[in-house]
């Protein structure tokens, strides 16, 4: 038959009251959905300049394309208006880029570091758990010698299990104090930690927005000189395409 160890159970006594526990889980579960949130909008964050910054390059690739064209030695409008657009396009993908570097100085990078502090967190909330199965432990052995028939061993051990209870039950009370102290401070110290960075976002898309009203106005002016509406320019296109379909050799068997 194998041996199996004794197990001591759990205490008798009641050492961390309901109030404290259901106050602790309240506090840790806050943070815990804090943790979440600042991982989502920092990996949000991340994607969405990623894509602000292959959108810029693809509009210059494609005025670089429209630039190379051979109709544009043909026709210097169009050689004029291709040119026009390559250059607002560059404009374009250089404020977005100092957008994007903008947004990562000033909320990328912050989040990252804010992000960096959880696992401390974690880890002094695991300490503390590990302190109060400690206590627990200690606590039943306590009682246990406390149970028995009170003969000088039995109360020297129970002495002696009540020296050994002692430091832990400090380190337990200290370290639960601690974070049901700083728990909450944490949690809303978010506020002040984060809103330097969302002002920085907004004046930061102002500013890029400003600018990109300000490059496609002169675009307009730059190739607009004919001065006609989005229909007119629809149904000349439209025009066109039927001249194209007339043609023999595009026309369906």
């Amino acid at each position: 038959m194998s041996w199996i160890p004794f197990k001591i159970g759990q205490p008798k006594k009641q050492i961390v009251s309901k109030t404290v526990e259901r106050d602790f889980e309240r506090e840790y579960d806050k943070l815990q959905k804090l943790e979440d949130q600042t991982k989502k909008l920092h990996k949000d964050m991340k994607k969405s300049t990623e894509a602000d910054l292959a959108m810029s390059k693809a509009a210059v690739k494609i005025s670089a394309d429209l630039l190379s064209n051979p109709l544009c030695e043909q026709d210097q409008a169009f050689l004029e208006s291709m040119t026009a657009l390559d250059t607002a396009m560059r404009r374009m993908d250089s404020f977005n880029q100092e957008k994007v570097n903008q947004i990562q100085k000033t909320v990328i990078d912050p989040l990252k570091k804010y992000s960096g502090v959880f696992p401390s967190l974690n880890m002094a909330v695991k300490r503390r758990e590990q302190a109060l199965q400690d206590y627990k432990r200690l606590q039943s052995k306590v009682e246990k010698y406390e149970e028995k028939e009170k003969t000088g061993p039995v109360m020297v051990k129970l002495h002696q299990a009540r020296e050994e209870l002692r430091p832990v039950r400090e380190d337990f009370e200290a370290k639960n104090k601690q974070l049901l102290d700083e728990m909450p401070k944490f949690y809303h110290s978010r506020i002040d930690y984060f809103q330097p960075s969302f002002e920085a976002l907004i004046r930061a898309q102002v500013v890029y927005f400003t600018e990109m009203y300000k490059i496609f106005s002169e675009l307009t002016d730059q190739i607009d000189q004919a001065g006609l509406t989005d229909e007119q320019r629809e149904r000349e296109t439209e025009a066109k395409l039927g001249e194209l379909r007339a043609l023999s050799i595009v026309a369906d068997d």
